[in-house]
């Protein structure tokens, strides 16, 4: 009995996975559609619009391309470690969506079946350490190719990411303060189960939303802070010399990473899969745990769709930061300005929690 039950977790988990995956990629696939028409639309044209009706189809169309181009691997280059920088880049684009709550749970043969692939305690350390290994794949991708632009997009990337990790982890501590748990789905129950349209994180933690937003930007390579990848200074950036599949592992792995944090922003300071001023409970009773399951997921998704537009608009609409400006803004600006909104949040739950006004 024991035996049949771990094997239906072992189930519904690898069920979970396949659908999360899949979905990632599909999303990630017609974001780069979405990326185009919006930029078209900014730029008063019309954007793809032949493959399919539309241009529905233009995504297939980019895909079979790099599909079928010749696969180009530099005489140069340290082939192993050429090849593994993209898969990294891609896994550890996908990994972070281990700990993301899709929705509450639905209810399947008789079994109640949560919506989160794997529900651990320190959910958010989890998430850091994946992102933090997130720029081996590019680092390896770009020394591997044994091509100076490539090499100086890496080392881009890599003093980037560390710059703003800081900023953003102690923005996070602030978080955490208020919160009282590492755990990604009681952050999101207890934004669900507070009855007040202030319930969300985000009004709690306005400054600290603020500066994660900014330093996802920079996690995420994208506009201002593509530095890594300039086209007008490093031709392409670490994936110059990349080819075929692994330049669309690269390219995927971007839009992955910024479904899966538009996922994450939405969990920790929007209420994750939480409908606004509804009454989720009420609501579940009335219409049933599966359709609530539904309209959960439909608005994470609502709220995902919402952050990604932001990065698109962004990119086309603000230019891009110098090299020196990107890293004074990390270390001399958003760093205090971290540092501070962690100090008070402190002084603030240390005068609420003895019993004076505030």
């Amino acid at each position: 009995m024991l035996l049949a039950i771990d094997l239906g977790v072992i189930f519904e988990k690898l069920a979970l996975i396949g659908v999360v995956v899949m979905s990632s990629l599909v999303i990630a696939m017609y974001a780069t559609f979405a990326e185009r028409k919006v930029a078209a639309v900014l730029q008063d044209r019309r954007g793809p619009n032949r493959a399919g009706p539309f241009g529905l189809l233009q995504p297939l169309a980019d895909g079979l391309k790099l599909f079928f181009k010749e696969e180009i691997i530099p005489n140069f280059s340290s082939k192993f470690l050429f090849i593994l920088g993209p898969c990294l880049a891609m896994l550890t684009a996908m990994m972070t969506s281990a700990v993301i709550p899709w929705g509450d749970k639905v209810h399947f043969f008789d079994r109640d079946i949560s919506l989160q692939i794997a529900d651990v305690n320190i959910g958010i350390l989890y998430i850091f350490g994946v992102v933090s290994m997130g720029v081996y794949g590019i680092m390896i991708g770009s020394w591997a190719s044994n091509n100076k632009y490539s090499l100086m997009g890496g080392l881009r990337a890599a003093s980037q990411i560390i710059s703003y990790e800081l900023a953003m982890g102690i923005a996070l501590i602030a978080l955490l303060l208020v919160t009282g748990t590492l755990s990604v789905k009681e952050m999101v129950e207890a934004q669900v189960n507070n009855d007040h349209w202030y319930g969300w994180n985000v009004f709690k933690q306005p400054l600290g939303f603020l500066i994660f937003i900014i330093c996802v930007f920079a996690e995420c390579n994208r506009t201002p802070f593509d530095l890594p990848e300039a086209e007008n200074e490093l031709i392409g950036g670490y994936h110059t010399e990349y080819s075929s599949m692994k330049l669309g592992f690269y390219l995927f792995a971007e839009y992955i990473n910024m479904f899966i944090s538009s996922a994450v922003m939405a969990s920790l300071f929007f209420g994750g899969y939480d409908i606004p001023f509804v009454n989720d409970a009420g609501l579940s009773e009335s219409i049933g745990v599966n359709w609530m399951a539904l309209l959960h997921t439909g608005m994470l998704m609502a709220k995902i769709v919402f952050f990604l537009f932001l990065f698109m608009w962004v990119r086309w609409t603000i230019p891009r930061f110098r090299y020196d400006q990107l890293m004074r803004l990390g270390w001399k600006i958003l760093i205090p300005l971290a540092l501070f909104n962690m100090l008070v949040t402190g002084i603030v739950i240390l005068v609420k929690d003895n019993g004076l006004p505030f």
